[in-house]
């Protein structure tokens, strides 16, 4: 294998305002190899490669390709390149045949036959209409359309996320040869498994910036876990809380019980149970089937097997209206989900209890103002611009949401990923809040990205890999290396040291400074 890069990108940088999506980030990528590109949620993974392959612009950064500067200002650039990317949602435009989206993309129709069967696709009809092909089917597709006008670096983002057992080999299989023919693959995937089977090398950010790249050989999951994390304290414990945020004591009966849920190919034979009075925390890498699961018990998607149990009685939830009736309140990280952005707060807030039907009629105002000014009260909203909640800040509007279910006396409350863009002091009263209505016997499913979240407010985790709940284990187990192999499909337990996780050392093998 030449030493000289197929592809070299240093100095990465994107800013979106005043958010760095990317600060300082490097990828160097080999002939014949097939690189990993990895990193925690947030670190830039999807920045970068959007980036390199012309989806979006840098603010800056050098971008080598076989030794000659390019400039990729568009896919179309990269794509003359030698670059294109595979993504993880489908490109094949859904009213189109097969036929003519392969024309609209310039790509030669036998070449891409020729891999369509290579890939074990045998009964391809080119005249069938996208949307009428199944998703797996249509993530072969697009690798199909990518390989048949044989690009020099091969982007694929979770190509196997959504492939059974028998396609996921093919693509492997195939992958692999790509290296061996010479060309570059950069492989993004959160399945150590398959990472330690294929790839030579990875790559990992961690907060935008490139801090490490390692030689995958037997053991390496440890330091990149290391690696993704930073310096870190590897036992931490959990901050003792005080009365009125101790979960109450759990009753016999869970509020919630999922059993065997499956929803479609992103979620399956998923259980567990939520309790009064805790805060379950759920931790997943992005497209692990956190998002179906969360939708199905808000009432969002319909379940397509296993059952929803609320309060010992099976649940059928047709519509978010019926999860409501339950008790059980969804709050979404966007927040322009959930609000009525041109209304006002007080508006927003007493939405859920005035709009039922049977409260139809005249409004009790008074009743309704001192619901919501209790609820604002509460949750210390800053209401200085209360005309329109769009006026509020990030923090602020969050707030609105949670309020408007406390202010319904929900039971329950789905958050996902409720802190996302707030700010730090506004995170920590979310956080106090949360265990107050777990003290007070509410319970709550709290999904975040952000893992040192989880030791701040859960009382118990819930790991999903690959659509599947993997393990469920105490928080006072749950330091961030734990949870970050339990979400990578690894094993708990290892490391049991106590110490601080150093930053790469340009004296240690297989890492960069």
């Amino acid at each position: 294998m030449t030493t000289s890069p197929l592809l070299d990108a240093t100095g990465v940088a994107k800013n979106y305002g005043a958010v760095a999506a990317l600060r300082n980030a490097s990828l160097s990528v080999l002939p014949g190899e097939v690189h990993a590109l990895m990193g925690a949620n947030g670190a830039g993974k999807s920045t970068l490669v959007k980036i390199l392959t012309g989806a979006i612009q840098a603010n800056a950064g050098r971008f080598l390709i076989r030794g000659e500067a390019r400039d990729i200002r568009s896919p179309a650039a990269a794509r003359r390149a030698g670059l294109l990317p595979v993504y993880q949602e489908p490109s094949l435009i859904p009213d189109l045949d097969v036929l003519s989206n392969l024309r609209l993309t310039g790509t030669p129709v036998e070449p891409f036959r020729a891999w369509v069967r290579e890939l074990g696709i045998a009964d391809l009809d080119l005249r069938d209409t996208a949307r009428d092909i199944p998703l797996a089917v249509l993530r072969v597709l697009d690798l199909a359309r990518a390989l048949a006008v044989e690009p020099d670096v091969l982007l694929l983002d979770e190509m196997t996320a959504a492939l059974p057992a028998n396609l996921a080999e093919k693509v492997l299989e195939v992958v692999r040869r790509q290296g061996d023919a010479g060309r570059a693959v950069i492989f993004i995937s959160h399945r150590f498994v398959e990472i330690s089977a294929l790839c030579d090398r990875a790559t990992v950010l961690r907060d935008g910036e490139t801090v490490g790249v390692v030689d995958i050989v037997p053991g390496v999951e440890e330091k990149i876990v290391e690696l993704m994390l930073g310096t870190r304290i590897v036992k931490t414990h959990v901050a003792a809380r005080g009365a009125a945020e101790k979960a109450a004591p759990a009753p016999a009966r869970p509020r919630i019980a999922v059993k065997n849920l499956r929803v479609g190919t992103k979620l399956n034979d998923v259980s567990f149970d939520l309790r009064d009075g805790e805060v379950a925390g759920v931790v997943a890498l992005e497209g692990q089937g956190q998002d179906e699961l969360f939708a199905a018990l808000a009432g969002s998607i319909r379940p397509s097997g296993g059952t929803i149990e609320v309060d010992g009685q099976q649940a059928k939830f047709a519509h978010p209206i019926d999860a409501i009736r339950a008790g059980i309140a969804y709050v979404p990280g966007d927040r322009s989900e959930a609000l009525a952005m041109q209304r006002s707060v007080r508006e927003n807030i007493a939405l859920p209890f005035s709009a039922a039907l049977r409260n139809w009629g005249p409004i009790n105002m008074r009743k309704e103002r001192d619901t919501v000014l209790g609820a604002i009260k509460r949750l210390q909203i800053d209401t200085r611009a209360q005309g329109e909640v769009q006026r509020l800040s990030g923090g602020n509007q969050q707030k609105v949401t949670i309020a408007r279910w406390i202010a319904a006396d929900a039971r329950t409350i789905l958050c996902f990923d409720p802190t996302r863009g707030i700010d730090v002091g506004t995170k920590q009263e979310i956080y106090k809040l949360l265990r107050e209505l777990a003290g007070h016997g509410k319970s709550v499913l709290f999904y975040t990205s952000e893992l040192e979240e989880v030791q701040r407010v859960c009382d118990r985790v819930i790991v999903i890999f690959g659509g599947r709940l993997v393990d469920i284990f105490p928080v006072e187990e749950a330091d961030e290396p734990a949870l970050m192999r339990a979400a990578y499909g690894l094993p708990r337990g290892a490391k049991a040291d106590v110490g601080i996780l150093a930053a790469p050392n340009a004296s240690e093998p297989g890492a960069t400074p």
